[in-house]
């Protein structure tokens, strides 16, 4: 179940006016629009396009992008411009080697979620909390991509897969012959980050599919919650809830990512069921779960993810429907020294701690770090 994906999107591009040793790497732009800004996102776009052509020889990955306040047009409807990422890339490219992908968005000022709740219709008014709705791309979550560090460019090769998804529907590509579900699942042990990453690439579809989806929303399904107290209404609350999901993706200018957190205790329930140790209801809900989501699989402007931290509970029928199992392992030593120099930077960033210089080689400053026990894992190093 931890098999590799080796799809990968916008590979280099060979032109006729380059020569044979060079390649084009579509490199994408991300720029976030201020929230008093008035002039239109194709104009903006092509403005930040010729400003990146017209100064600057190089493009360095990832990289926050300065200079262009200097433009009237950028500095009063531009917040920030990133250089991303690109697909096998080098951290350098010239800039006549570059295709650029620019994604114009204005996140979300709000960072409140709106329940969805639901009840059973009984005296005593039971309301279950069903899921969470936020607006994408969202103001709270600007940076979660940057923050999460995973080892064999995890965070790529999942995205690449996503955007696939929707190349494929808009060549119509038929369901009969290349058969995909739009699900993904991320298995492995706590604490690996599994849902973060599934909110930063919701984040991040958002913001790349801004030209085609104005809006774009993340649902967030509790899966303790889909379980009712009460016999025969679980399987009731997953149509009524699924039946908002049918609502949201009827609008077609409107894209939607669906989580479904710790999916192993869905599975779990319907084994036990199945085995006659839980109640026939845990049957009835799971069914009506995958009954939905083979329902969804038809709609262009939807995703499923989902996470679990005990891969052998999941259900063979759950699993069966996701076209990506990805397993998230915990960090190996480069990583985790990458993750304590971002917060590092971070804290010398907002002058919480002094200056100072450190190693740029992973391997080097991890011999010299020490870690510390006490509460607050205070760390030191010899730089």
């Amino acid at each position: 179940m931890d098999g590799e994906l080796d799809y990968t999107m916008n590979p280099p591009l060979d032109t006729s006016s380059a020569s044979s040793s060079q390649a084009i790497w579509p490199v994408h732009i991300e720029v976030r629009v201020s929230p008093n800004a008035t002039a239109r996102f194709d104009t903006i776009r092509s403005a930040v396009h010729n400003y990146i052509t017209s100064s600057f020889s190089h493009i360095y990955l990832p990289s926050t992008l300065q200079g262009w306040e200097d433009v009237p047009l950028l500095a009063s409807s531009v917040a920030r411009i990133i250089a991303s990422e690109s697909p096998c890339a080098p951290p350098s490219i010239p800039i006549e080697q570059i295709s650029l992908q620019i994604h114009v968005y204005q996140p979300s000022e709000s960072d409140a979620f709106e329940e969805l709740a639901g009840g059973n219709g009984r005296s005593d008014g039971e309301e279950v909390m069903a899921a969470t709705v936020c607006e994408l791309p969202s103001i709270g979550w600007e940076g979660l991509w940057e923050s999460l560090i995973y080892p064999d460019d995890i965070k790529s090769k999942l995205l690449d897969y996503i955007y696939a998804t929707v190349v494929f529907s808009d060549a119509d590509v038929d369901f009969n012959i290349v058969s995909w579900n739009r699900m993904v699942l991320l298995h492995g042990p706590p604490g690996t980050g599994k849902t973060s990453l599934c909110r930063a690439l919701a984040q991040k579809l958002s913001i790349r599919l801004s030209d085609r989806y104005p809006s774009a929303r993340l649902l967030e399904i509790n899966s303790h919650s889909l379980f009712s107290r009460w016999f025969s209404e679980s399987g009731k609350l997953v149509q009524r809830l699924f039946g908002t999901v049918m609502d949201m993706v009827e609008d077609e200018e409107t894209f939607v990512v669906v989580l479904i957190d710790e999916v192993e205790s869905l599975t779990a329930a319907r084994a036990g069921a199945m085995a006659g140790t839980e109640p026939s209801d845990a049957l009835r809900v799971v069914n009506a779960l995958l009954t939905q989501l083979d329902k969804l699989k038809h709609r262009k402007n939807v995703l499923v993810m989902s996470t679990s931290n005990l891969a052998k509970a999941i259900d063979s029928a759950f699993v069966d429907r996701a076209d990506i199992v990805q397993y998230v392992d915990l960090p190996p030593r480069e990583a985790i020294y990458e993750i304590l120099r971002t917060c590092l930077s971070e804290l010398i960033t907002k002058g919480i701690v002094a200056d100072v210089s450190y190693p740029s080689t992973a391997i080097r400053a991890y011999r010299k770090i020490r870690f510390g026990s006490c509460c607050g894992s205070v760390i030191r190093a010899n730089f």
